[in-house]
């Protein structure tokens, strides 16, 4: 390995954790609003966050000695993986912070719509309907190439997505029985967890 791969094998987790720190401490330091009757709820979604926690312990559990590239690749190329990790960590963390201050007081863990509930399309919501699974995705890459083996990519994002689409499907059950033909037009001009080509 060149040290130019190397310094990039071992600067990327670091990077990374910070990146965890930025996503985690929005949620953390939020100032929790005042309670609000809430008129429907959703419990089956945590049936969705339990996949994608599998998901992220894929990723986890099993980790490469720390400096050491994902993949063996010629020294012109080592750099992609561990700069990839740290792009998807902060672009992660961009998502998260905005979308987060976007929302304010509508944000829950478990889909809900409470009284007063509005259809928000501002902010990261502008360009995609659910920025905070976005962002989960790309902290689930940035893990992967940060500290994972490339074997344990493919079934982490395998369940990740199950939850992602289990969360994705029952939230917009709500929001359609809501907001109706306001939200179908959204939809069909905002991709769900990624851009949509205009």
């Amino acid at each position: 390995m060149t040290p130019a791969g190397l310094w990039w094998d071992q600067i990327a987790p670091v990077g990374v954790i910070l990146c965890w720190l930025g996503t985690i401490v929005p949620f953390v330091l939020r100032k929790r609003p005042p309670a609000e009757s809430t008129r429907k709820r959703d419990r089956f979604t945590l049936v969705g966050i339990f996949f994608q926690s599998l998901g992220y312990a894929a990723v986890w559990c099993l980790q490469r000695p720390f400096g050491t590239p994902m993949l063996e690749l010629s020294p012109e190329w080592s750099w992609i993986p561990p700069l990839a990790a740290m792009a998807l960590g902060g672009i992660s963390v961009y998502l998260t912070v905005s979308a987060l201050a976007t929302l304010g007081k509508q944000w829950s863990i478990v889909a809900r719509v409470a009284e007063g509930h509005r259809l928000v399309t501002e902010g990261p919501y502008r360009f995609i309907r659910h920025p905070i699974y976005t962002a989960m995705l790309g902290m689930l890459l940035a893990t992967g190439l940060a500290f994972s083996y490339w074997f344990m990519l493919p079934p982490a994002l395998l369940l990740f997505s199950l939850g992602m689409a289990i969360r994705v499907r029952r939230e917009e059950a709500l929001l359609r029985e809501t907001f109706g033909p306001e939200f179908e037009a959204y939809a069909r001009r905002v991709g769900a967890v990624f851009p949509r080509m205009q």
